[in-house]
């Protein structure tokens, strides 16, 4: 992966690129059929980029995730 990439998304979010791509590489193992898995990764990924979720929200993005129906980033940014 681009390192100038990964350093922007860095930048952005603060959180380290080692991490991104640990969670990167979790998505592609993962079963986004297996509500307990999507639900871990959420959390994941709240606590690594240091933005808490909701039970709602975490409920509305584990729906969306389960039924295929993802939310685009612009979406979940008005969220937050």
């Amino acid at each position: 992966m681009d390192k100038n990439f990964l350093k922007n998304i860095e930048n952005v979010t603060g959180v380290k690129a080692d991490n991104i791509l640990q969670v990167a590489k979790s998505f592609q193992q993962a079963d986004f059929k297996d509500e307990k898995t999507v639900r871990n990764l959420i959390h994941q990924i709240s606590k690594m980029a240091n933005k808490p979720v909701t039970k709602k929200m975490e409920d509305q993005l584990t729906k969306a995730i389960l039924s295929k129906n993802i939310p685009n980033l612009n979406e979940l940014k008005k969220k937050l």
